[in-house]
Formats: C-alpha cells, structure tokens, sequence
C-alpha cells in the first residue's frame, strides 16, 4: 500500500472518500497514535477503543486534510482531547484518583471540545511547532506528532539519544513560552495540550 500511495496523493483520494487513502493513513499512524493515547489514559483497552473514536472522526472530517503536516498534528491533537475527555468521565464517575489537585482542577475546567476546538489548537500549536530552531522542530515532530520513542528520533537524524531527550525539553519550554507570550489570550485552550508535550 505504501508503494501506492505518497502524502499528498492520499490527501486528494481520502477526500474523495478513497477507503485505501484511509487505509494508508491507519496503517501509516495507528501506532503513533496508541502511543500517544496509552501515555495519558494508561488503560490498555480505553486506548484502543480511543484509538478507534480518533479514526472514526478522521474518516469523517476526511475533507480537511492537505498533506503529513496537517493530518499528523490533527490526530496529535484529537487524540490528546479524546484522552482527557476519558480522564473526565472517569474522574466524575470516581473511578480514578489524582494526588494533585490542580490536575484535577484543570481537567474539569477544560472546554467541550468539538471539530471548532479542534482546529484552533492545531492552528496555534502549528504556529508554535514552526517558531522552534529546524533540529528541535524536526525532533519534537517525530517524538510528539509521529510518536517516534526517543531512540529512533535518534537513529533517524543520526544524533545522540541524550540530544533528543534535551531537544524535547527545550522544546517543550519555547512552546510554553511562545503559548504564554503570543495567545495568552487563549491560553486555556492550549495550556493542557501544551503541558502534556512533556510527558
């Protein structure tokens, strides 16, 4: 399948209701996407069954996508939602205990997300992502948006894995930073999206 397909020309077929386009997609990020999504809800089976609310709203939001960039950080972004939105279901049903209180706090408060949501945290974590230094970027797109472990971001760009792990810390802070500077207005929105790239 892969020999089928590149990027783009997935891109133009899934928006046509191609189901290979799809099935490339899948086969290209499921992985990626569990392992962002088992970070956080750390509950093997809500994972997989969050992984399938994540494609499910893809192939319905399938005319929205031009390209990697924009389909890897979409599924980044959902995925996180979705998990918090598990968190906070199983907090109010009292099934999970978090010793900090502040987490708590922040879950409860964190907005309905809808396709609207969506968009406007991938739009201001995008701007974010492209104002970091092109190795920092590159290493925080395989770790974060690809879900690449720290060595194989390593293997890939032929650096150390103590570089990669100090490139996701630093990047993790100018994120924070570039967040708290240029949207404070919207800091809600993204602070816990932001908070998690550390995890």
């Amino acid at each position: 399948m892969g020999a089928i397909f590149n990027e783009q020309a997935a891109a133009t077929l899934l928006s046509e209701g191609n189901i290979d386009a799809f099935d490339f997609y899948y086969h290209n990020y499921h992985q990626s996407v569990y392992a962002n999504i088992i970070k956080i809800v750390q509950v093997p089976q809500s994972a997989e069954d969050i992984l399938q609310d994540v494609f499910l709203a893809f192939w319905e939001n399938r005319n929205k996508f031009t390209g990697q960039a924009s389909v890897a950080g979409w599924l980044f972004v959902v995925s996180y939602n979705k998990s918090l939105s598990f968190l906070k279901k199983k907090l109010k049903e009292s099934t999970i205990l978090l010793e900090d209180a502040s987490v708590v706090d922040r879950l409860m408060e964190a907005p309905v997300v809808d396709e609207d949501f969506y968009q406007k945290q991938l739009e201001i974590l995008e701007r974010a992502v492209s104002t970091l230094p092109e190795r920092k970027q590159k290493v925080f797109r395989l770790c974060r948006f690809e879900g690449k472990s720290v060595e194989e971001a390593a293997n890939i760009l032929g650096i150390s894995s103590s570089s990669v792990r100090d490139y996701l810390k630093q990047s993790s802070r100018l994120l924070r930073q570039y967040v708290q500077k240029e949207h404070a207005s919207e800091l809600a929105l993204l602070g816990l999206l932001v908070v998690s790239l550390s995890l």
